[in-house]
């Protein structure tokens, strides 16, 4: 692939790919396209201002030292801890008050035949 100056094609703006290379003022990076029913390797050189590190893995990076550190402590205590994600559950209940005359019930209109 040869080292381009401009501005990637807007098909690979905002894609995640592998960096292959490391030039002066660009960096090869090989990005996965959709081509029919396949996938296509792209390589391509991108000037470093059009490019930014992916902070996807951020949050599942937290949680690994924040479970390791709990591992640690209750290993330290001789307890066992669960370090599995709990989904959210439903929400507490709530009661709605109105009054009688707040309340207005939509019923649907009575059907008319009407044959000219």
């Amino acid at each position: 692939p040869s080292i381009q100056k401009g501005m990637p094609h807007s098909f690979y703006h905002g894609r995640t790919g592998i960096v292959f290379n490391v030039n002066r003022n660009a960096l090869g990076v090989e990005i996965t396209k959709i081509v029919g029913n396949r996938q296509l390797r792209k390589r391509m050189h991108v000037g470093i201002e059009h490019i930014k590190k992916s902070r996807c893995n951020e949050d599942f990076l937290k949680r690994v030292r924040a479970n390791d550190r709990k591992k640690h402590d209750a290993k330290l205590l001789g307890e066992t801890v669960n370090c599995k994600r709990a989904p959210e559950g439903p929400k507490p209940m709530k009661m709605v008050e109105a009054k009688e005359e707040d309340v207005l019930v939509l019923a649907p209109l009575p059907f008319i035949e009407n044959y000219f």
